[in-house]
C-alpha cells in the first residue's frame, strides 16, 4: 500500500508536468491544428483545467482500488458515484449558470475528483489494516516491481483507448476533406473529429461497465486460485463471461437500431454531414462491441489467474498490434474516413479469437490440475 501510495503521487506530479510543458506537442500528436481557430481554443481551454488535476484523479482512483481490497467495495463504489454526481450537478452550473462553457465543464470534472480522494484518504485514516508510516512509503524495488507485472494489462486496457484516439484523429484530419457526404461536401477535420470524440466517450461508457464487472470478479478468481477451488474460478469466469457478452449485446443493438438517439444525448441541433457520420461510425466503428467487451474482460480474467504475459499480449492486440496499422492501412489505400472505421471490426475480429484461445488454454490448465488432484486423493 504504501509502495503503490508513494508511487503514484511522483508519478501523477511528474505527468502533470510533462502535459503542461508539451501541451502544443500532445496536440499536434492528437491531431490538433491551430488553423482550426474556434476547436483548437476550446481544446487549450479544458486540457490546462484538466491537467491541473491529473494527480488529484490517478491519487483518488488508485487509492479507491485499496480500499477495494480492503474489503469495502461500497464505500469504493460510493466515493467514485460521489466525484461523478458532483460532477454532473456542477457542470450546467458552471456551463450555463456562471457562463463558463468548456472550462466550466473542466472545472467540474476536477472538483469530482478531488471529493472522491478526499472520501478515498478520510477511509485510509479511520482503516485499521493500512498504517502508512515512513517505512511504508519507503519504494522498495520487487515490491514496486510486482505492482507493476500486475497491473500493466490494466494500464494497457485503459491507455489502448488513448492511442485509439491519437491514431483516429490524424487520419480524420488527414482524409476528413478528401471524403465525400451524400449531399455532395466533404466532411472535413471538425465535423469527424468531434463525432468520434461523442463516440469514443460512449465506447468508454460500455468498457467501464466491462471492466467494472471483470475487475469486481478478480479477488474472487485470485483467492479461489490460492485457495485450490478450481470450480470456483472456473464459475467465477462462467459469471463474468454471461454478463460482460449481455452488456455487449444490448450496447450492440442500441448501436445499430438507434445511432440518431445516442448521439442526439450529446446534442441535437447539427448539419445532415455530422449526423450522416455519425451513424456510420457508431455502427461500424462499434459494429463489434460484442467482440470488444469480451476482449477486454478476458484480458482481465487472465490477469486475475496469474497470466500476465498473455493477459498483456491480448490488450495490445486489439488496439495497437491490429488496430493501428490497419486503420492506417485502409485509410491510406482507401482515404475514406468512412471505409477506415472497419479496422475496429477486423481488430476485434482477431482479438476475440485470440482472447478465446487463450482463456479455454488457462481453464483447461486447471481442470487437469483439477483431475490430478481427485486421481491422487
Amino acid at each position: 500500500m504504501g509502495n503503490g501510495f508513494i508511487t503514484l503521487i511522483i508519478v501523477s506530479v511528474v505527468l502533470c508536468a510533462i502535459v503542461f510543458l508539451f501541451r502544443v506537442k500532445i496536440f499536434s500528436l492528437f491531431g490538433g491544428n491551430p488553423e482550426e481557430v474556434e476547436c483548437y481554443t476550446y481544446a487549450t481551454d479544458y486540457y490546462k483545467i484538466i491537467s491541473a488535476g491529473i494527480p488529484f484523479y490517478m491519487i483518488g482512483q488508485g487509492l479507491n482500488g485499496s480500499i477495494r481490497a480492503d474489503g469495502s467495495p461500497k464505500y469504493a463504489m460510493a466515493s467514485t458515484l460521489a466525484g461523478a454526481i458532483t460532477n454532473l450537478i456542477l457542470d450546467p452550473i458552471f456551463i450555463f449558470g456562471f457562463d463558463m462553457g468548456v472550462k466550466g465543464a473542466a472545472i467540474a470534472t476536477v472538483l469530482g475528483q478531488i471529493l472522491t480522494l478526499a472520501m478515498s484518504i478520510y477511509y485510509l485514516t479511520k482503516s485499521k489494516n493500512f498504517v502508512i508510516n515512513k517505512d511504508a512509503l519507503r519504494i522498495e524495488g520487487r515490491t514496486l516491481g510486482r505492482i507493476v507485472s500486475v497491473g500493466m494489462a490494466s494500464l494497457i486496457v485503459q491507455l489502448s483507448i488513448v492511442v485509439i484516439i491519437a491514431v483516429n484523429n490524424n487520419l480524420l484530419t488527414k482524409y476528413g476533406y478528401e471524403t465525400m457526404a451524400s449531399t455532395g461536401n466533404a466532411y472535413g477535420a471538425v465535423i469527424p473529429l468531434a463525432v468520434v470524440g461523442i463516440v469514443m466517450k460512449v465506447f468508454g461508457i460500455v468498457i467501464s461497465i466491462v471492466i467494472g464487472i471483470s475487475l469486481g470478479g478478480q479477488p474472487i478468481i485470485g483467492f479461489n486460485m490460492g485457495a485450490g477451488n478450481i470450480n470456483r474460478v472456473k464459475e467465477t469466469i462462467q459469471m463474468i463471461t454471461k454478463l460482460v457478452l449481455l452488456v455487449g449485446t444490448i450496447a450492440f443493438l442500441i448501436f445499430e437500431l438507434a445511432p440518431g438517439v445516442v448521439i442526439s444525448l450529446f446534442g441535437s441541433h447539427n448539419t445532415e454531414e455530422y449526423m450522416e457520420y455519425a451513424r456510420l461510425c457508431i455502427r461500424i466503428f462499434l459494429g463489434g462491441i460484442i467482440l470488444t467487451c469480451y476482449i477486454k474482460s478476458a484480458a482481465i480474467i487472465l490477469q486475475s489467474m496469474g497470466n500476465s504475459v498473455k493477459s498483456t499480449i491480448l490488450a495490445l492486440l486489439r488496439d495497437v498490434i491490429v488496430f493501428v496499422p490497419a486503420s492506417i492501412l485502409i485509410a491510406m489505400i482507401s482515404k475514406s474516413i468512412v471505409t477506415m472505421l472497419w479496422a475496429a471490426v477486423i481488430s476485434d475480429l482477431v482479438a476475440a479469437v485470440v482472447g478465446f484461445i487463450f482463456v479455454s488454454t488457462e481453464i483447461h490448465k486447471l481442470e487437469k490440475i483439477l483431475s490430478t488432484k481427485m486421481v491422487t486423493d
